[in-house]
């Protein structure tokens, strides 16, 4: 008991100091956070109609329920859970060069999650009823509802997320060794909650017999074969840029173990894509219909076929490129097929899976979806709100964890006692 509240008071000392870092840094810090701040401000004011009237000022329509918002959602669970590519490596193999940046990874994942949550309250028609969600307050119907089960997995994998970071990098600034038997099981508990994830999210969509297009029993690897493919790649781009602006050491060997990573998940990922399209076009049965308006078009309606075939391509260029070692040991070519696996998964997992489900609908109605641009601006504020987590979360993370910030050195700088500048302390 004594060392937890011993733990909580090194913890907040931890939180006031931080605080005062966050607000501090370059032109170029500012600029970026002003920016950031800017969108997610446009987004809340293109929000505030929809929910003063509801989802009707959304493109989404009785026949196509759910859109640009759960498509985000998908794509994000899938980039959260893919935090389990840094771990694995790292505390089952102890390969050391990723190791270094799990906190960072995890943090990520933590800034992920916290959007994927957004992108569903900004989907609820009834915000203020949310409380419903709450146990003990209002009927989460656990375990009979499946919905209840995904709020309980992504809520357990947010707070493995933040407090394993969290605890690590206090211990860290303080310069005391981590208990090991407190940590090492919360991070290893994180591997099958990441796997949790999107499995229950795959059994949202799997679950619905009415929807043939998602009632297939290989959903959920395909999910998991994606996330392994869209989260390392972001993660790839995003740390390329921290190292460059920031004290973050990174090894290009970091880079290269999680690429060889990908290009097995990516394997996997075309393998079962593969082998659904076989099962849907040699058995030819009527419920061909959402898939054939996916990758053919359906009666005349084909919004969605350019971008399914340009995200099917996408993901097999990036494929190729991280087949070879040539290839994917090269920076250059690397971020190419980074960038390529992002831009393909997201169309394959959002707009390629959720809105082919209700195309056509049970009574063979077909209604094109495209989203407005209330929709366009809601989402972009979303990921700018996570993106602004993320820098905020690095801004204390990558000097704690390169030692530039310590509480050693705090306590060198710190002014003497009764001085002025103490006082403004």
């Amino acid at each position: 008991m004594q060392a937890f509240r011993e733990t909580v008071r090194e913890t907040w000392r931890f939180y006031r100091k931080t605080l005062a870092l966050v607000f501090t840094g370059t032109k170029e810090y500012y600029l970026w956070c002003l920016l950031l701040l800017c969108i997610m401000l446009i987004g809340f004011l293109c929000y505030l109609p929809q929910f003063q009237t509801g989802l009707i000022t959304t493109n989404m329509k009785d026949q196509v329920v759910w859109g640009l918002y759960i498509s985000n959602f998908t794509f994000l669970v899938g980039v959260a859970a893919a935090a389990v590519l840094l771990v694995v490596p790292a505390y089952i193999y102890q390969f050391g060069p990723i190791k270094e940046i799990v906190v960072l990874g995890e943090l990520f994942a933590a800034s992920s999650i916290m959007m994927a949550l957004l992108f569903v309250m900004a989907d609820l028609g009834r915000v203020d009823r949310f409380w419903h969600m709450f146990p003990g307050i209002g009927t989460m119907n656990f375990p009979s509802s499946l919905l209840a089960w995904d709020v309980i997995v992504l809520n357990i994998y947010l707070m493995l997320n933040l407090v394993i970071p969290v605890y690590l990098l206090v211990k860290t600034y303080y310069g005391k060794e981590p208990n090991k038997k407190f940590i090492v099981p919360l991070i290893l508990f994180s591997i099958p909650m990441a796997v949790g994830i999107h499995t229950v999210t795959a059994f949202l969509y799997n679950g619905l017999p009415a929807r043939p297009f998602w009632n297939a029993s290989i959903l959920a690897p395909r999910f998991l074969a994606s996330a392994f493919c869209s989260g390392p790649a972001i993660i790839i781009i995003a740390f390329q840029i921290l190292r460059e602006y920031t004290f973050i050491k990174l090894e290009d060997r970091a880079l290269f173990k999680i690429a060889e990573l990908m290009a097995y998940a990516m394997f996997l990922n075309l393998f079962f894509l593969m082998s659904e399209m076989f099962k849907e076009y040699y058995s030819n049965t009527i419920y061909i219909a959402s898939l054939k308006y996916l990758y053919e078009g359906l009666h005349g309606h084909n919004a969605l076929v350019p971008w399914i075939w340009v995200g099917t391509l996408m993901n097999l260029i990036a494929f190729i490129l991280f087949l070879f070692p040539v290839a994917r040991e090269r920076l250059s070519t690397l971020n190419i097929g980074c960038i390529l696996i992002i831009a393909g998964v997201w169309i394959e997992k959002g707009p390629g899976l959720v809105i082919p489900g209700f195309v056509p609908d049970p009574l063979g109605e077909i209604y094109e979806y495209i989203p407005n641009f209330r929709e366009l601006f809601i989402s972009f504020g979303i990921w700018a709100t996570g993106f602004l987590i993320f820098t905020l979360l690095m801004k204390v993370a990558i000097p704690i964890a390169s030692g530039e910030f310590s509480h050693a050195k705090y306590m060198e700088e710190r002014p003497p006692s009764g001085s002025k500048k103490q006082a403004l302390l």
